[in-house]
């Protein structure tokens, strides 16, 4: 039998190779491709990993190319909005017709707009070009709190325009004159203090942490993902949650519940009505109408975005090794959604540019002259005026 030796060689050769082969690949996977990681270890006590799905390679070039996208709406909604809202601001402060309830929670609004686009969209252009964050951690926190703050102000103004427009036309006789109502500048306060208090999680759950990326220490500000308290937990889990109930659902509940009740209202008080209200009342619903638009534009402008991230929680299956093509998708929703939500900062001026007449015409003439009372007469023009 020892002639049958030499024939068992190639034999005892070849799974030596192909022993070889299955240890190098093993640690080639193992050095991995310059992804990040965090700066200073790997897998703790070198524990073999589980088995997960490969990795999805699609995300790095819809990133890429929606970098410059992303660059050139935030400069655009950073010029529009600068002087869309400013003009807005100063249409309703130097014209005495213009100051009243509606007009001055609209200012509001524009204000909390203006804040967002000045401080947030550079730094956050920045950060989507260089990838570094070299603001340190005070700035990371302040740039996603000032952004929330701003929504915040914004839902909760649409919310009490609406029910300002409720009152007004279930109060046929109420006409006033120019000024600030009392419970106006309540409101503005309690709207103003809610929308920060709400911000401070976003503040709590942001910080810096340092990656190691292609052989360097990248910084990035991001949603840190082991949070310290249960409290805070609990908040990342609902974020997503939270902010499609409160921050998109709720002004869309309100403003249908509402706009509801004041089209019954119309309907129910139109036989009784009093001729010489008529130019009031045409001009109450011009005011509604405006306000109408502007909950809108809002909801059109925010829907992407909440969209894609409801469907992400509820369909998305991170372990389904079949579900890179959904992510590509989410992933390009996402980025479509961010930049229509961006665009809300800037657009309201034009909308009401577009459905006011008196804010048209205080648009034209806002370098020259003030507003004039041209489409009202004089008793009922300081009512209400938007």
């Amino acid at each position: 039998m020892p002639a049958a030796r030499p024939r068992r060689l190639p034999a005892l050769l070849l799974l030596l190779l192909l022993l070889l082969l299955q240890l190098l690949s093993g640690r080639a996977a193992a050095e991995g491709d310059g992804s990040l990681r965090p700066a200073g270890g790997g897998a703790a006590g070198g524990r073999p990993r589980s088995a997960s799905p490969p990795m999805c390679t699609g995300q790095t070039e819809i990133k890429e190319t929606f970098k410059y996208i992303n660059t050139v709406v935030s400069c655009l909604v950073f010029v529009l909005g600068i002087i869309g809202n400013s003009t807005l601001l100063r249409i309703i402060y130097k014209n005495k017709c213009m100051r009243n309830g509606p007009n001055i929670l609209i200012a509001s609004l524009a204000l909390g707009d203006l804040l967002h686009i000045i401080i947030d969209i550079p730094i956050n252009v920045y950060k989507l070009l260089a990838e570094d964050w070299p603001f340190g951690v005070e700035m990371c926190k302040l740039v996603p709190f000032i952004q929330k703050a701003s929504v915040g102000i914004t839902v909760l103004s649409l919310c009490a325009l609406s029910i300002d427009r409720y009152r007004a036309v279930a109060s046929w006789s109420r006409i006033k004159g120019i000024g600030v109502p009392k419970w106006t500048a309540v409101e503005i306060v309690l709207i103003w203090v809610i929308s920060v208090i709400l911000a401070v999680p976003e503040a709590i759950a942001f910080d810096m942490i340092t990656m190691e990326y292609r052989g360097k220490d990248l910084r990035i500000c991001l949603l840190h993902p082991t949070q310290k308290t249960s409290f805070m937990m609990f908040y990342k889990q609902a974020k997503d949650w939270w902010l499609f109930s409160f921050y998109f659902c709720l002004p869309l509940a309100i403003t249908a519940f509402f706009y509801t009740l004041m089209t019954c209202e119309m309907l129910r008080k139109k036989s009784g009505m009093q001729i010489a209200l008529n130019d009031h009342l045409k001009q109450r619903r011009e005011v509604a109408k405006t306000v109408f638009c502007l909950v809108l534009v809002f909801a059109l402008c925010w829907l992407p975005l909440h969209l894609s991230r409801i469907l992400k929680l509820t369909i998305y299956d991170q372990k389904d090794p079949n579900r890179c093509e959904l992510l590509s998708f989410f992933l390009v929703m996402d980025y479509i959604g961010i930049n229509m939500a961006s665009l809300n900062s800037c657009i309201n001026p034009i909308a009401l540019y577009l459905v006011s007449k008196r804010f048209q015409n205080c648009f034209k003439c806002w370098s020259c002259l003030p507003c004039f009372h041209y489409w009202l007469p004089e008793k009922v023009t300081g009512a209400e005026s938007t």
